[in-house]
């Protein structure tokens, strides 16, 4: 991607993978909201041109060196973080907030192209019975798997998520997965709630149309959310989290917000509610998002709305803006 809303094609050489790195055959690519803010000029920490792809599936092309763990024709995806490993956050596990943290496709190259080389302890290998669509889903898979992870263990808990929209959907799914007794999605947008639907979850609700509190308080009884979990990125969601939560309960922000937003932190502190952050994801979360996907426990099918061959990536994007919001996950095959 050159500037907003230009993508060139260039023919490069096949890369040769270092020794400690593999060189994969890139097969399937999805695009994210991330993606959507870089082709809008939207994004404020990506400069052009850049190469984009981090959603991504394919096959082990090629071996360096030194790499045991994995073997030649291996369907694998890849985790698109590239950390310092020498910050405080980095020595003491959480790599996902390193203080230098880049991710390919941003703020270095991605995987939109034939052939992409990657150290290969960012590598991990599918199950036969994954599909490369599916592949190319863990990424945010794993995003929502991490979300989850944030609030410790839900098992026997109600969950409410605001917003249906991929990450929303697979957070939901997640929670399902993980042993909540109750979820209950929210959206404005009746296509994803019905998106939201077909993936088994419980409870749909349109604010628009239906009091979110009276909701709550019928889905989930007097008690009501144990947690809440933001996924918008928008003032008014979490606007809508903190008033709707129980005294004493935990709301995870996942949603990336470009507006700041204003927050009643006299209703925080009054109520001693816990709000969370949430940024990407760990390896435990890639392997727990391969896992459910493998055994169907998350359906990501059921998301996969538009398919372009990759010499219309750019179409890609057109159909994007022309959906107005009518899809979920576009898929490029490469």
């Amino acid at each position: 991607m050159t500037s907003p809303g230009k993508i060139e094609y260039r023919e490069i050489e096949r890369p040769n993978p270092q020794d400690d790195e593999v060189l994969i055959r890139i097969n399937r690519i999805g695009i994210c909201g991330s993606d959507i803010h870089v082709f809008h000029g939207l994004h404020p920490y990506t400069k052009y041109p850049v190469v984009q792809g981090h959603e991504v599936s394919g096959v082990v092309a090629e071996l360096g060196r030194k790499v045991k763990q994995l073997a030649l024709d291996d369907t694998v995806v890849l985790m698109p973080q590239v950390t310092c490993g020498e910050c405080y956050p980095c020595r003491h596990g959480m790599y996902n907030i390193c203080d230098a943290l880049k991710v390919m496709g941003f703020q270095t190259a991605g995987a939109a192209q034939e052939y992409f080389p990657v150290k290969a302890e960012k590598v991990l290998r599918l199950p036969a019975s994954m599909s490369m669509d599916q592949g190319a889903l863990v990424e945010p898979t794993s995003v929502a798997m991490h979300a989850i992870g944030r609030a410790g263990d839900i098992k026997g808990l109600k969950v409410l998520v605001l917003g249906a929209g991929t990450i929303g959907n697979l957070v939901a799914q997640a929670a399902t997965a993980s042993g909540a007794t109750a979820v209950m999605v929210s959206d404005v947008s009746d296509y994803k709630l019905e998106k939201a639907r077909h993936c088994g979850i419980q409870f749909v609700i349109n604010p628009q149309r239906e009091n979110l509190d009276k909701a709550i308080l019928k889905n989930f009884g007097p008690d009501r959310a144990d947690l809440i979990i933001e996924c918008v990125g928008v003032p008014d969601t979490i606007a809508q989290a903190i008033p709707s939560a129980r005294k004493g309960s935990t709301i995870v922000v996942v949603g990336v917000f470009a507006t700041k937003p204003e927050v009643d932190f006299g209703l925080v502190q009054d109520h001693e509610l816990h709000i969370i952050g949430s940024l990407m994801y760990q390896r435990a979360d890639y392997e727990r998002a391969i896992e459910l996907v493998a055994r169907g426990k998350i359906n990501v099918n059921e998301l996969i709305t538009h398919r372009f061959p990759f010499d219309h990536y750019l179409n890609a994007y057109h159909a994007i803006d022309a959906a107005q919001g009518k899809y979920m996950k576009v898929i490029v095959d490469v």
